[in-house]
């Protein structure tokens, strides 16, 4: 096997690798997705809205200034701005979303699986962190946190579990970016013990080793 058979071997795998590492490139000036399959065809997903009746309407998102409740549980509140939300971003690779904390307000740990995030505080002083993924021979996660303050970004890399939490007894207020128009979301302990079906309690007891009756309480928790 010649030394150009290998490079160009390795080539292709480094390209490949690059082509899969966000949402794909569109081949158009634009793809409005539509609910409508009637004469179209499928982009990312969606179904591409006929160009000739496109408007500015489809590019237009209205009230990202407008505060948000947070009167629940975790004292927080996101307002993703994606391709569900906002048509024209279909293909696009981008989107965005309001984050509202009331004080002491928690964005709890989680990941967002096909994006990496790029966050701006305009408000409020938060503390944001990301854990990296498993390391190898037994080494600890290792956690990368900040405190911000209004003007402060902090990037958030893809599938990472993160989080954002207002230390203040003030409102706090950021914007996020994402590398996908649609980047997804799993809220860390929501999925795990939150279910339906709920995960065994054996496998959670062992795997977080602790009683049984823990995980019980935890999954009484999050049904409610």
């Amino acid at each position: 096997m010649g030394t150009p058979f290998l490079i160009t071997i390795a080539t292709m795998a480094l390209l490949s690798s690059l082509a899969i590492a966000s949402d794909p490139s569109p081949l158009q000036d634009f793809c409005v997705a539509i609910n409508d399959p009637k004469n179209a065809v499928f982009v990312n997903g969606k179904i591409c809205k006929d160009p000739k009746v496109v408007n500015a309407n489809d590019f237009f998102f209205q009230g990202l200034n407008i505060p948000r409740n947070t009167a629940n549980r975790q004292g927080s509140n996101v307002t993703a701005v994606n391709v569900n939300n906002l048509a024209g971003l279909n293909t696009l690779g981008v989107s965005l979303a309001r984050l509202d904390f009331a004080p002491y307000g928690l964005n709890p740990p989680h990941t967002h699986p096909r994006a990496t995030e790029v966050l701006f505080v305009l408000e409020g002083t938060l503390n944001v962190g990301f854990v990296t993924s498993n390391p190898p021979n037994n080494m600890k996660n290792q956690l990368f946190t900040k405190t911000l303050n209004p003007g402060d970004v902090f990037v958030f890399p893809e599938g990472l579990i993160h989080f954002q939490f207002n230390v203040a007894k003030t409102n706090a207020v950021a914007f996020a970016g994402f590398g996908s128009q649609n980047p997804g979301v799993i809220t860390i302990a929501n999925a795990v013990f939150g279910s339906d079906p709920l995960i065994s309690a054996d496998v959670l007891a062992k795997a977080f080793q602790v009683d049984k009756k823990v995980i019980d309480l935890l999954e009484a928790q999050f049904l409610k």
